[in-house]
């Protein structure tokens, strides 16, 4: 019978609704969870008549649930203090790899695994793009991140120097002001040079780089000389000092060559001549030691930054982003994991701010977007629903009751 049928439809539709309501409240603090809403349509109509003027008389057959649409609004973003933990603000969705098949997922409480793959917390590895030498390829395949946990970034030679020294214009001729400055050779070990300015003339002064004694065997062109002008701008040399170089290195390491940027980033010289004491303001160099592996980050357009004990910093990769045209037609697989479906469309692979993509935070997590005054409110509506529907249930019962003792 009809009278049963239809409320037993609507029974049916809002213990759907009652569901969803309950499992967005039990999911109140996933990680990146995506509340639901149940949509409503009403069945096929049967034509029983028509009214005089000709209008179709029509009676309804009930409700169904229409669909279940996954609300993928925002959730707040909150600061964890764990390196691994990445929150995604705006569109998209991190890349995984599940057995060699791209997944996706908002939930950024990852992990690293014993070979210092980012992985999350059901395993999964997170994917993105390789960095060789520093340098982030994006436009080839998409590979698990991978941390260098426990490796050690081999030392660097100075290539490159300069120092900010004013020379003082007033100083006696035979002035000799030092200007000591770290460099590094090929394995790695600290050299303290030692560049010394002796006045020789007006406007005028000779320059001699050294290396501690015994450090090396000999030098080459590590003197010269350095010409002012009268408003005490360094005139000659007029270009960065190239070739100079120390041989014979007492602890093995190979020959150390360098240049000295005696002018700066701008092109201006870095050394003056005027009426003021002489003095090394700074100095700067290119090398480095050798440094164990201490952390990492991510920076905001997904870089994952490697930091050494020696205080350099390697791009080891970059995290992918993805995003569907479809978003509701995303299959849910739990863990906080999507596939993509016919309906979806495939997924776009880019980078954080990229194409409409969301940016990264790092050390953080995005909560759940469930609103728990809206599912109370919708919990209210859904109970009194499935009441009024299994009060038709129970009227319907016992009008059929009384039909039935009638006929006896």
């Amino acid at each position: 019978m009809a009278s049963f049928y239809i409320p037993l439809t609507g029974l049916e539709s809002d213990s759907t609704a009652l569901n969803t309501i309950a499992n967005d409240l039990a999911n109140l603090n996933t990680t990146g969870f995506k509340a639901q809403t149940v949509n409503f349509s009403d069945l096929f109509y049967q034509q029983i008549g028509e009214e005089g003027s000709g209008n179709l008389i029509q009676l309804g057959s009930g409700v169904k649930a229409a669909a279940i649409e996954s609300q993928f609004t925002q959730g707040s973003i909150a600061s964890t203090g764990n390196a691994t933990d990445v929150a995604l603000d705006g569109n998209g969705f991190f890349v995984l790899n599940n057995g060699g098949t791209n997944i996706y997922t908002r939930d950024g409480n990852f992990g690293l695994d014993s070979n210092g793959s980012l992985i999350t917390q059901s395993g999964l590895g997170v994917m993105g793009y390789l960095a060789v030498g520093g340098v982030v390829n994006t436009n080839s395949p998409l590979t698990p991140i991978s941390i260098p946990v426990g490796a050690v970034e081999p030392p660097r030679a100075t290539s490159s120097f300069g120092m900010t020294a004013n020379l003082d214009a007033t100083a006696a001729v035979g002035t000799a002001v030092p200007g000591q400055i770290t460099m590094y050779d090929s394995l790695g070990v600290s050299h303290v040079a030692t560049v010394t300015y002796t006045k020789t003339g007006t406007n005028t002064w000779n320059y001699s780089i050294a290396l501690p004694a015994g450090d090396a065997t000999a030098a080459a062109n590590n003197t010269g000389t350095l010409t002012f002008d009268s408003s005490g701008n360094l005139t000659s040399p007029a270009a960065n000092v190239a070739g100079i170089s120390f041989t014979g290195l007492a602890d093995g390491a190979a020959n150390m060559s360098f240049s000295w940027n005696v002018l700066g980033t701008s092109g201006k010289p870095t050394i003056t001549q005027v009426s003021s004491a002489s003095a090394v303001a700074a100095t700067t160099q290119d090398g480095y030691a050798s440094g164990q592996y201490q952390s990492f980050s991510i920076a905001s357009d997904g870089r994952v930054e490697a930091t050494f004990s020696n205080g350099q910093q390697l791009t080891v990769g970059q995290v992918a982003l993805a995003n569907v045209s479809n978003v509701q037609g995303l299959q849910l697989l739990g863990d906080g994991d999507y596939a993509t479906t016919m309906a979806s469309g495939s997924a776009s692979v880019g980078i954080s701010g990229a194409a409409g993509l969301g940016t990264l935070q790092d050390s953080s997590l995005e909560q759940s977007n469930v609103n728990i005054s809206a599912e109370f409110s919708d919990l209210i509506i859904a109970q009194r629903a499935f009441e009024a529907n299994s009060k038709a249930v129970t009227t319907f019962d016992t009008i059929a009751q009384e039909t039935i003792n009638m006929v006896h």
